[in-house]
């Protein structure tokens, strides 16, 4: 595992960026296109607005979301609409977007639309940036959430519907469309943002032993451990 702790957030969105760009310029010089998986959140807003000021070839760059809540685009919580706000801009405007949500009633009734659409990006991910909630969730693995089986397929499963168990964090959104720990786990790089002091003390506890259930961010810490950990304060 890398862990990096940068001085600040700003600091951090710069040179993840730098990263980032360099890891999807290599894709498009190897295979003419670069795929990544994007997580909302604001944790890694300032890393999307940064990356959309870099040059690269962004026609030939896809950018699928790691999880979406069930409502559709501009309405509150949309993941869709914050990544596209943030990253579709500047020299990424011809960003390719690949998102989750249709107007099929719930996920799971949406799911195979979603993998449809999956399907258009091909082989692994480049890169794949994640969250961690308090709760120790990442992507919308909540713990004990009904679907949490299947978004934790390590097989070729792409895409999982979840209800998530209703907290704090969840707020009122509780269905969910997430990739599967198996799509994730396939990325060539994966990095894993957080900020401040209560996150940090979530981490540390999940490095712990315990169910990944309990925190289902165990599940990527263990069977990753190239994984990278990002830490500003």
């Amino acid at each position: 595992m890398k862990r990096i702790d940068f001085a600040s957030r700003d600091d951090m969105a710069e040179q993840l960026a730098g990263d980032v760009a360099d890891r999807l310029r290599r894709a498009l010089e190897e295979r003419g296109g670069a795929a990544m998986a994007l997580s909302g959140g604001s944790t890694p807003a300032g890393l999307y607005e940064a990356l959309s000021k870099r040059d690269l070839d962004w026609a030939n760059v896809t950018a699928a979301l790691v999880d979406e809540r069930w409502v559709a685009p501009g309405e509150e919580g949309s993941n869709e609409s914050f990544v596209c706000a943030k990253l579709q801009q500047n020299r990424a405007a011809d960003v390719r977007f690949v998102g989750m949500w249709s107007d099929a009633p719930t996920p799971a009734e949406g799911l195979a639309a979603a993998e449809a659409r999956y399907e258009t990006v091909k082989g692994s991910f480049d890169v794949v940036v994640l969250g961690m909630g308090p709760d120790g969730h990442t992507a919308s693995w909540f713990p004990h959430a009904q679907g949490l089986g299947r978004a934790l397929d390590a097989g070729g499963v792409r895409l999982a519907a979840v209800k998530a168990q209703k907290s704090a964090v969840t707020g009122e959104h509780l269905d969910r469309m997430t990739l599967t720990l198996g799509a994730v786990s396939e990325a060539h790089y994966i990095c894993l943002l957080m900020t401040g002091v209560e996150k940090r003390s979530v981490f540390e506890q999940a490095l712990k032993a315990g169910p990944v259930e309990d925190m289902p961010v165990r599940a990527i810490i263990r069977m990753r451990p190239d994984l990278s950990v990002c830490w500003a304060p």
